[in-house]
Formats: C-alpha cells, structure tokens, sequence
C-alpha cells in the first residue's frame, strides 16, 4: 500500500512510454496514481495512516505513511514517501518510496489528461528476505463538465524487479471521483492483480481549507481478508 534517484527513474518512465482527490492537485486518488502534478515551485505533504483496526488480535497492523511531492516545472514532480508497518512481535521493514511522475498531456477544455510515473519500493531496515521493486504506470483521465461532473481515471501499471510473492507483474488502474456537496467528494480507486498493490478502496475527501483535505475511508486486499484496512489521510499543498 502504497509509495532511484531521479536519475535512475528517468529511464524507466521513458520505458513505459515506449513499452480532483477532489480539491487541490494530488499526486494519488486514494492509494492508486492520479494525472494531476503539483505545480511548479509548490509542494504538497501528506500524511497517511491505515490500520485493520484488529488492536488485540494476531496479525494486526498500524501502517504510518508520510509523503512529500515537488512540483519541479515543466509538469514533472518528485516526491519521496517513507512506510512504516508495526504489527505486534514482528521486526518489519521500513521502507523508502521515491517517486517521479510526468503530466505528458492536458486539456482543460476536453478535460483529459495523460500522466507517466514510476515509484520505487526499497526497504532501509531489516533488509534479510526483503524485496526491491519499481512499479511504473500510465493513466488518463476524463473530467465530466458540470459543477457535480464526475473524473474518471484508467490506465495501467508494471512491476520490475519483484520477486515470486508479487505474483501478478502487470495490471489495470481504474478510478472514479465524484463531487457531493461543495466540499466533500467520493473517490474510489482499484488495481488489478494479485500483489502489495492489489486492493480497491473507496472513501470520502472532506475540504478543510483552500489547500489541504482529509480524507477517510476502507480499501479490501483483491486476495486476502487479513490486509483489508481502515485509513485516513491529511494533505495540504503550500
């Protein structure tokens, strides 16, 4: 659930080429890429927070996510997310996600837009038995004119480097953004396949002020009942 330098993530966003969250541009609907960048010179910080809720059970987890984007200009922003699991008697990882995504098209008048990315997936600590991967993507995005016009996002994505427990290597993205009231927004994403990126989560995006939303909700693991999970997540945009 997720989140190179630059230098190396560059090529891998020229391979796949080759090969509104609903208030400010985020880099994510809820867990799965979006086609909006954050604007040159701005950054965005988010702070993500998933649990299965299970406190007392075996197999409980608590998963803290901080992230932070650069808009770098020319429709390019980087960002680095840093995932820390706790579940009870076990040493898990933390792990570094880097991430670059390129806006490669858009059009407000039609309301479509092209985004590219890649984001890699390297733990810091306890690295014994542990697994370095990338995942790259493509999405386009659809906006529905109208003040309550829905978005609607697709695309699709590729797993480099992952090992024989990410058992499907590429899969589909699909979202859906749904304005509500003036301030509240239903979003729902999905990814295929049956990996760490497998999962469809829907939520509620509440406005708190001109830059920054809260967002709740439940995302449900495509295989696997025990990573199902409620979350939370806090953005804001200077």
């Amino acid at each position: 659930m997720n989140r190179f330098p630059v230098a190396l993530l560059l090529p891998a966003v020229i391979f796949c080429l080759s090969a509104t969250k609903i208030v400010t541009a985020q880099t994510t609907l809820l867990n799965e890429p979006s086609t909006d960048v954050v604007a040159a010179k701005k950054v965005y910080l988010e702070f993500d927070f998933l649990t299965n809720y299970a406190w007392q059970r075996q197999g409980s987890f608590q998963n803290y996510i901080p992230r932070a984007v650069i808009g770098v200009g020319k429709n390019i922003e980087v960002g680095a997310n840093v995932s820390y699991t706790h579940v009870s008697g076990e040493n898990l990882p933390i792990e570094v996600q880097p991430n670059i995504k390129w806006q490669v098209y858009s059009n407000e008048a039609n309301g479509t837009a092209l985004a590219v990315g890649c984001i890699l997936y390297a733990p810091v600590t306890h690295r014994a038995g542990t697994n370095t991967l990338g995942q790259c993507y493509s999405v386009f995005s659809k906006q529905v004119r109208g003040r309550f016009g829905p978005r609607f996002t697709g695309g699709g994505y590729a797993l480099l480097h992952a090992n024989e427990d990410e058992r499907t290597k590429a899969g589909a993205i699909l979202g859906y953004e749904q304005p509500l009231f003036k301030k509240v927004g239903l979003i729902v994403d999905w990814s295929s396949g049956d990996n760490r990126l497998g999962y469809v989560s829907s939520g509620l995006s509440f406005t708190t002020s001109k830059n920054s939303a809260l967002t709740t909700g439940y995302t449900v693991a495509n295989h696997g009942r025990g990573k199902n999970a409620l979350f939370a997540y806090y953005g804001i945009q200077f």
